[in-house]
């Protein structure tokens, strides 16, 4: 009995060195030079380890000085194994009396939404199907196949080449959403996997950079439509998006742009010139100035074949005009199924939501069809895709009635629309927000 007392005594002094935080602590530690999260209650500092965080350092430093629960369980998909990783970041846990929810989230819902995601994943709902994915690179490669075949046995005519050009682009744009799902780690159980052939598809198969999309596009995920995190908002003074951020600008008098005219002067700046101008050069500048060595060979693995292939029948300036014109085809393609989820939407300063209500506030759904769901990459189905970002898209059918029945038990708003009304809205709160604009800028 002695030795027991001894041990007992012995652990509880071990758990009485651990240190205890409050919240209104942590939340002090959200700096560049200086970042806490929380997960599951334990107090983490990621200052240091921040830039060797895989999904880039941004994305971990946007939960700063936040419980980072859902996030972390939303990104990772074997976070036993993360852990490794937190544990020698860890410095301590919260006080027994402070409540596991930051800034007085309702933490009902909070575990609602837990339980909803343990019963998505009871249901097998984070298992790919290897045949729908199989089946989905089949029919990129087929497309590509055709229009080599296309332009062998017709030539080189402007018919031909016309259809060609979409054939690509309709490839292209199904690689990209392809791309999206290894990203987000959704089709093989190992990351590893995940990851290897994700380069493959968005390097070879795009020319594009694995590493410059997730740096970029997990932001987006963490902390959608918030100004200075989310980056898809970030639209370099082209652009007032929201209700707040027009009206800031039109009291400060800004006006890089006529914003009145934005939903105008959208159709020629943001749709033709986002994939062939501002993306590639992105892209290749991130590479280069990151040294992204693997993903350069990648990229480059891919303007060899497409080079290899068409320079026979079009010569140097001929398939360099053909690929310039595919990604301006894909350009518009992306931008418009891209944004329909998100620009209609609140558009706001960080506001400290719960994982369902930031994410709801910020995202919409569009009505399911075949054809929406081969067109928009199963996007259509954004809410449930920004909920569990690593489910497979085929099963985001079979979790969306359990999200509709949590949103309605707590008043969160799940919207859906038609495709059609989706590309009107975009043009519409383009239109909404220049006026907010105008109006600030000449009465206030």
């Amino acid at each position: 009995m002695g030795k027991g007392g001894e041990k007992s005594e012995e652990s509880g002094e071990c758990k009485a060195q651990i240190p205890l935080y409050t919240w209104e602590e942590i939340q002090k530690h959200n700096l560049r030079t200086d970042k806490w999260l929380v997960i599951e209650r334990k107090v983490y500092n990621v200052t240091q380890w921040a830039h060797r965080h895989p999904g880039g350092h941004r994305v971990i430093s946007h939960c700063a000085g936040e419980d980072a629960t859902d996030a972390f369980q939303a990104f990772h998909i074997n976070p036993t194994l993360v852990q490794k990783f937190l544990k020698p970041l860890l410095i301590g846990e919260l006080a027994p009396g402070e409540p596991s929810q930051d800034r007085d989230k309702n933490p009902q819902l909070v575990e609602d939404f837990r339980t909803l995601r343990k019963t998505a994943e009871d249901m097998n709902l984070f298992r790919a199907s290897p045949l729908f994915f199989s089946l989905y690179l089949a029919h990129i490669i087929a497309l590509e196949a055709l229009a080599w075949l296309m332009v062998s046995y017709f030539g080189t005519g402007w018919i031909t080449t016309l259809l060609l050009a979409f054939i690509l682009a309709t490839s292209q744009a199904q690689a990209g959403w392809l791309q999206h799902d290894f990203g987000h780690l959704s089709v093989f159980k190992k990351s590893s996997w995940n990851h290897l052939v994700h380069k493959f598809v968005i390097g070879h198969l795009k020319g594009a950079s694995a590493n410059w999309w997730n740096h970029r596009h997990f932001q987006h995920h963490a902390k959608p439509n918030i100004f200075k995190k989310d980056p898809d908002v970030n639209m370099l003074h082209v652009f007032v998006l929201g209700d707040t951020q027009p009206v800031e600008y039109g009291k400060k008098k800004l006006k890089y742009l006529p914003y009145n005219h934005q939903h105008e002067y959208f159709f020629f700046i943001f749709p033709p010139l986002l994939i062939p101008v501002y993306f590639q050069i992105q892209i290749i500048s991130t590479m280069i100035k990151r040294r992204f060595w693997a993903d350069l060979a990648w990229a480059f693995s891919y303007y060899m074949r497409y080079f290899i292939t068409y320079i026979p029948f079009y010569g140097v300036l001929g398939s360099l005009s053909l690929l310039t014109f595919v990604r301006f085809l894909e350009s518009h393609w992306f931008v418009w199924v891209t944004q329909m989820n998100h620009i209609p939407m609140e558009i706001d300063s960080e506001k400290h939501k719960d994982w369902l209500s930031s994410q709801l506030a910020a995202t919409c759904n569009i009505e399911q069809s075949f054809f929406n769901d081969w067109f928009t990459g199963h996007l259509n189905f954004q809410i449930e895709h920004h909920l569990f970002p690593t489910m497979p898209r085929h099963n985001f059918w079979k979790v969306k009635p359990l999200v509709k029945s949590l949103c309605a038990k707590y008043g969160v708003q799940y919207e859906e629309k038609p495709l059609g009304k989706a590309f009107v809205d975009i043009v519409g709160s383009l239109k909404k927000s220049g006026d907010l604009w105008l109006d600030a800028y000449l009465h206030k």
